[in-house]
């Protein structure tokens, strides 16, 4: 029996040097897990639809999907993903947790201090490469 396979969002958003990440709530799958907000391609939905409107459900700022960065695909044991990477414009609404546990501003080069996803770990060079290495 085959697992089944989402396409998945992920956005970056600067301010001033760092990168914003959300803590995954209590309930979901990899609770406690901190990753860069976004989620799960609805039916019907283009992936910059998905990034934008779940940027307004976990967050209730307004982003404009800029510029589609990186693909990875993942295997968990219960299921696939294609984890779409994008850069973010911030238009409009100041950040706060809402759909997620908790969001903190980090430096490109202390990712590693948290505990993320595979997927999400897995970007951690490409996006300290396009920071310029901060």
């Amino acid at each position: 029996m085959s697992k089944p396979h989402f396409n998945v969002t992920a956005g970056l958003i600067w301010r001033d040097g760092r990168l914003l990440i959300t803590k995954r709530p209590r309930g979901s799958h990899l609770a406690g897990y901190w990753e860069f907000p976004g989620g799960k391609q609805e039916v019907g939905e283009s992936l910059e639809e998905c990034i934008e409107r779940e940027m307004m459900e976990e967050l209730g700022m307004k982003v404009k999907a800029a510029k589609h960065l990186l693909l990875l695909d993942h295997e968990y044991d219960e299921k696939s993903i294609s984890l779409h990477l994008f850069e973010c414009s911030h238009l409009g609404g100041e950040p706060q947790p809402i759909g997620c546990d908790d969001m903190t501003w980090v430096k490109p080069h202390d990712l590693g201090l948290y505990k993320l996803p595979p997927p999400d770990f897995r970007m951690i060079p490409f996006i300290r490469k396009i920071a310029g290495g901060s």
